[in-house]
C-alpha cells in the first residue's frame, strides 16, 4: 500500500468516525426532548414511565384545585371522564386556566403516581383542546357537545 493510498484511509475511516459521532450526538439529544403524551387511565393503568418527563391532559377536575396559602404551591385533578391524577405544580398558571378547563401538563410521575409538574398549559380558546387530549376524552365519556366535543362559542 503506498503511503498517499495510506493516508486516504486514515481520512476515510476519520470521517465515518466524526459522522457516526455526530448521528450518536443527534439521537441522543432528540431522545431528551421527548415528551410523549399520556392519558390519566394511561397513567393509572402504569402505561406512563416513571421519573421521565411527559405530557398528561385532560380536564380539571371541578373542585379539586387546591392553593397553598403561603406559596404559589398547589395541586389539582386532572380527569379524562374514567379515572383522575393528582397533579402538584409550583408556579404562576396561564391566565385560562380554570376547573373545567382542558389542559396538558408537563412533569415527571412519581412513585405514587402523582405528576410533579414544570409547565401547565390551559387551551387558548373554547374549541380547541388537543388532539390527544380530545381523544382521550372521547373514549372516557367526559366529552361534551360541540364541534369538538366541547362548549358551544359564546354568541
Amino acid at each position: 500500500m503506498t503511503p498517499a493510498r495510506k493516508k486516504r484511509l486514515y481520512w476515510i475511516v476519520a470521517l465515518v468516525c466524526g459522522a457516526g459521532a455526530a448521528v450518536a450526538l443527534a439521537l441522543a439529544a432528540l431522545q431528551e426532548n421527548i415528551n410523549l403524551f399520556y392519558t390519566p387511565s394511561q397513567i393509572v393503568a402504569g402505561e406512563a414511565p416513571r421519573d421521565t418527563r411527559i405530557r398528561a391532559g385532560g380536564l380539571v377536575e371541578t373542585g379539586s384545585l387546591q392553593r397553598s396559602p403561603d406559596s404559589l404551591a398547589l395541586r389539582f385533578g386532572v380527569t379524562d371522564g374514567a379515572n383522575s391524577i393528582l397533579v402538584r405544580y409550583q408556579g404562576i398558571l396561564p391566565d385560562l386556566f380554570r376547573e373545567g378547563q382542558g389542559i396538558v401538563a408537563l412533569g415527571r410521575l412519581d412513585q405514587h403516581g402523582v405528576l410533579h409538574a414544570d409547565e401547565v398549559l390551559a387551551k387558548h380558546d373554547q374549541n380547541y383542546m388537543p388532539p390527544e387530549a380530545m381523544h382521550a376524552l372521547e373514549q372516557g365519556g367526559a366529552a361534551g357537545p360541540g364541534p369538538q366535543g366541547g362548549r358551544e362559542p359564546a354568541r
